[in-house]
């Protein structure tokens, strides 16, 4: 099971990354809410484990950019200790809530306890719609028979924005979310990006990229990818 630590305290990050190695979790770290949006983006972990308190994007706002196109469980872990800070996390979509100091069994059972619920996102990782493939695992995408495949060419940026949309079929994906988790916090007004890309997909992917079948603009809101219904 891989799990997100993100704390800016590397003391706690360098404890935590040790005990549950050493019980058998594959570990990925951040320092800052940024550094943790991207992460999750990159690595699709299974648990993400947050720290509130944390520089260039508070933590809260990291739950607001994850739930915006997942739903991996989030268990906070904070200093935070008032009620008022429980429930502002909870309400964001936080599954759960430890304060430090904590102990590592109780933090151990947390886990476990949310492990259970955990999405497994590499469930189906070739998706077909439209006459293209898409391999999430190879980052591989082609057109036509696995017999005589017609390789279409993404840069990073597309087939990160892709992936984000493919690994949430029927979910709409707002525009912060794909923003933050693609060009980092400091760009969630620059639509227009988004704008560009998304055009760039439709033309390489869909049959009719005027009148796209399946990735869909939700009008004020964000994207959304419809797979087809046998899909």
């Amino acid at each position: 099971m891989k799990i997100l630590i993100a704390d800016d305290d590397p003391q706690i990050i360098r404890a935590l990354t040790v005990t549950l190695r050493a019980r058998g979790y594959d570990i990925v770290t951040a320092a800052d809410g940024a550094e943790a949006l991207n992460r999750t983006i990159e690595h699709h972990p299974e648990l993400v484990m947050l720290d509130l308190g944390m520089p260039n994007l508070d933590g809260v706002d990291v739950i607001h950019g994850i739930r915006g196109w997942s739903q991996v469980p989030i268990l906070v872990v904070s200093g935070r200790t008032g009620e008022a800070d429980k429930i502002e996390a909870l309400d964001a979509g936080a599954d759960d809530y430890v304060t430090k100091p904590f102990s590592i069994d109780e933090l151990l059972a947390r886990i476990r306890a949310l492990s259970r619920r955990a999405l497994t996102v590499d469930e189906a990782p070739v998706i077909t719609f439209g006459g293209v493939t898409v391999d999430l695992a190879g980052k591989h995408v082609y057109r036509g028979p696995a017999s005589e495949p017609e390789t279409i060419r993404l840069t990073p940026t597309e087939w990160a924005i892709l992936e984000v949309l493919l690994r949430n079929p029927g979910r709409l994906v707002t525009r912060d979310a794909l923003l933050t988790g693609v060009w980092g916090p400091h760009h969630t007004g620059d639509s227009g990006y988004l704008r560009v890309y998304l055009g760039q997909l439709r033309k390489k992917l869909e049959p009719v990229p005027a009148a796209p079948r399946y990735l869909l603009t939700e009008s004020g809101m964000g994207y959304r990818f419809v797979p087809d219904p046998a899909a």
